[in-house]
Parts: structure tokens; sequence; C-alpha cells
């Protein structure tokens, strides 16, 4: 999709909108687009109820992003976000923008343009579609918002469209293609990013960034970013 984005669909087989009490990582890398047809225990789930409370709403600490040089034509105090690159830049001046790492809608999922953020909401609920339910009924038809929640701490609205940029209780599938559309974020980062931006933000979502622009970053990134790669894979 290209232009302003248009309204997501639910997609059944996103870990994000599954839960991730229900997902299961692709082996080698390839999407199953029917997992729940080939696992016998699925229909024998009982059915779900009509409302899952998501947990307990902890105060989530903002983590501060790194600075980096980004010498850019985008706008001072816009969002943007480089689907190739899995990231999220933040622009403070014509020089410079705060980095974020982020996971992004997969193959099939993508989209690119402008929107505004036009909402944000706290411990966002969960309502999965009726033929999710369908698929598997263990779902319930209405999750409340808290720290099991799979969209986290904090939602970012997109215009009128249901994309969004969330928090996510996966810090696993950071820097993964694996949503469809939307962008997840660390909580604590979602949290940071939510109190640096304003109703109105204009995200410039990009397939890629330009090829200078692209390898300065890269050069002032890829060192933290293993580093903090390797943190957040540890069992808390």
């Amino acid at each position: 999709m290209s232009g302003g984005a248009s309204a997501q669909w639910w997609d059944p087989w996103d870990e994000t909108t599954r839960g991730p009490s229900y997902y299961k990582p692709p082996r080698g890398g390839f999407f199953e687009p029917w997992p729940q047809w080939r696992d016998p225990d699925r229909a024998e789930r009982p059915p779900g109820p009509a409302f899952r409370s998501g947990g307990p709403r902890p105060d989530i600490a903002p983590v501060e992003p790194k600075r980096i040089a980004f010498p850019s034509p985008y706008a001072v105090g816009s969002v943007v976000i480089d689907h190739k690159g899995r990231q999220l830049f933040l622009v403070e001046s014509e020089t410079e923008a705060l980095h974020y790492r982020i996971s992004v809608g997969r193959e099939g999922f993508t989209w690119s343009g402008s929107e505004k953020i036009s909402k944000v909401v706290d411990w966002p609920d969960w309502r999965p579609p009726e033929e999710m339910r369908e698929r598997d009924p263990s779902l319930p038809e209405h999750m409340g918002g808290g720290i099991r929640n799979p969209l986290g701490a904090k939602a970012l609205y997109l215009g009128k469209t249901l994309y969004r940029i969330h928090g996510t209780n996966d810090p696993r599938s950071i820097g993964k293609a694996a949503s469809s559309g939307c962008f997840r974020m660390l909580n604590g980062q979602v949290v940071d990013l939510a109190s640096r931006i304003q109703i109105g933000t204009v995200v410039t979502v990009v397939n890629r960034l330009p090829h200078e622009l692209e390898r300065l970053v890269a050069d002032q990134v890829r060192p933290a970013r293993d580093g903090v790669g390797a943190r957040e894979r540890r069992p808390s």
C-alpha cells in the first residue's frame, strides 16, 4: 500500500492479535498461514470467556533512546519509520534524531505513506475478531489492558486507520517483521515516545532510508542494537 494508510484488517494469524500464549514462531522463517488446522489440541480447548483481564497495570518507566546524527529533510518534531531497518526516528533537529528499535509488518502486510497521531491510549484493550475466535474458541471476546495484553502499555493510533505504534509484552519480537501492519516497541520506549509527541504529530513510513543516510545510521546504532538485543533476550 502506498500513500495514506488504508484501514487495517485484523490478521488472524499474527501473534499480536492471537496473543502471546498462542504464538508459535514459524519454523525456518517460513510463515505457516494455517497453523491452527494442524493443531489437534486447539479444537479441544474450552470456549474462552466474554472478558479476560490483562493483568496489572504497573508504572512503566520510560527508556530513553539513543540520540544520533540524522541529517534529513524530514520535519523537526515528526516521526520517521524505516521498514527495512526496523527502526523509528523522532526528528529533533535538522541534523539529529532519537532512535528506537521496533518490529514491523511482515511480507504482504507492509505499507508506506504519512499519517498523523490521532489518539494515544494507555493500556489498550484487545478484542479479537469473531473469525479469529471461531478458529480458536479459547480466546476471550474482550481482553482488558494490562501487562499480559499483547498490545502493551500504550497505543499511538495513526489517523483514522487501525494501524498503531504500540508496546509489546514480548520483547523477543522487536527487530522482526512479524505484524499485520502495526509497529511494536518495547513498553518502556513507547512510553518514552508518547511523552515526546502530541496529537497531530506526522508519522512518515518509508520502505528504506536513502542510501547515505542508511549507512550513517547503521554506523551509529549497530553496536548498540546488538548489545540491547542480547540483553532483551535474557528471561526476566
